[in-house]
């Protein structure tokens, strides 16, 4: 996995946004509600390097501070849909008989629900939720898909060899999940919680960009909330542009580890880049085949056979 570009790449680009979360303070030049109102609707300038909203307020900063929001939400959201998921999903693919049939049904219930409107519900109830309950409320919302897939895998391999081993032993159902088991789900939990986290951050924006969070709980979606409300859209650029860039932005990060996760857990995958790894070592691309062609049909005993490689035009 951190041999593959795709994951390194988007690593790093998460630990960018970390690093602006983390140390926000000391990289924003001004506090994200501090008003210049001498420079209302300004474009990037170096005093303001992102331009400033209608009230004077600089938008690098309230970008800076925003990523804290953004990134606490998201990676507790996935912490929670997480444990949920694997303490579900697992148990109902070990369990068998009317306990894995209604655990599988809650899961089902969950899948189903319109996720979106619920969220909007529970969290209209709240004058000024706090960071907790949104992460709450879209980790109940978001942990049914990878309870599924963790109830799948874990009915394959309820009757691998070890396991039965283990149970024919006497080992207590908590130890054969938590020891034989969870193991073998690592990377399936590690795709589940990045999965988990990309949705938390897409639907916290969402929330606030449709006005549901109040605007004391600043992040990306906030922006883009004020940024409609006032008119930005299209002229003011720089008002909504930056805040839509970082949503995609981290997006893509976690979208580009899971493909690192998805290629480490499937063989297929792990070894056809493995494979493009070592093709490229040799300066050949992976489309590039290479067929053997005799020059005749009665080619003489010992003749050296041409190779003529199919779509990038070598031949050795």
């Amino acid at each position: 996995m951190f041999r593959n570009g795709k994951s390194i790449t988007g690593l790093c680009i998460l630990g960018f946004f970390c690093l602006l979360a983390v140390f926000g303070d000391l990289i924003a030049p001004y506090g994200p509600l501090d008003k210049d109102f001498a420079a209302l609707k300004q474009p990037p300038s170096w005093d303001h390097l992102l331009g400033t909203t209608h009230m004077g307020e600089d938008v690098f900063s309230q970008i800076v501070y925003g990523a804290r929001g953004v990134l606490v939400v998201g990676f507790a959201s996935g912490v929670i849909a997480t444990v949920i998921a694997v303490a579900i999903g697992v148990t109902a693919g070990y369990v068998i008989g009317w306990r894995s049939e209604s655990l599988s049904a809650l899961t089902n219930v969950f899948l189903v629900l319109p996720g979106l409107p619920l969220m909007i519900i529970v969290a209209s109830q709240y004058d000024n939720p706090s960071l907790l309950l949104i992460s709450g409320v879209l980790a109940i919302t978001g942990w049914a898909w990878g309870g599924r897939v963790l109830r799948a895998q874990t009915m394959s391999l309820r009757n691998r060899d070890f396991v039965q081993a283990a149970r024919a032993n006497g080992e207590p159902l908590h130890r054969i999940i938590a020891v034989e088991m969870l193991p073998n789900l690592t990377a399936i939990i590690a795709s589940s919680f990045v999965g988990t986290v990309t949705a938390a951050v897409l639907g916290l924006t969402t929330l606030a960009f449709i006005g549901v969070i109040p605007i004391t709980n600043l992040n990306w979606g906030t922006i883009l909330f004020w940024a409609q409300q006032n008119g930005a859209f299209p002229d003011f650029w720089w008002w909504y542009v930056p805040a839509g860039l970082c949503i995609a932005l981290l997006g893509m990060a976690l979208s580009l580890i899971n493909f690192g996760i998805d290629e480490y857990v499937n063989p297929r995958l792990r070894s056809a880049g493995e494979r493009a790894r070592a093709l490229r070592k040799k300066g050949m691309r992976m489309s590039s085949g290479v067929t053997a062609v005799r020059t005749g049909a009665s080619a003489a005993p010992g003749q050296q056979e041409r190779h003529v490689g199919r779509e990038d035009g070598w031949s050795g």
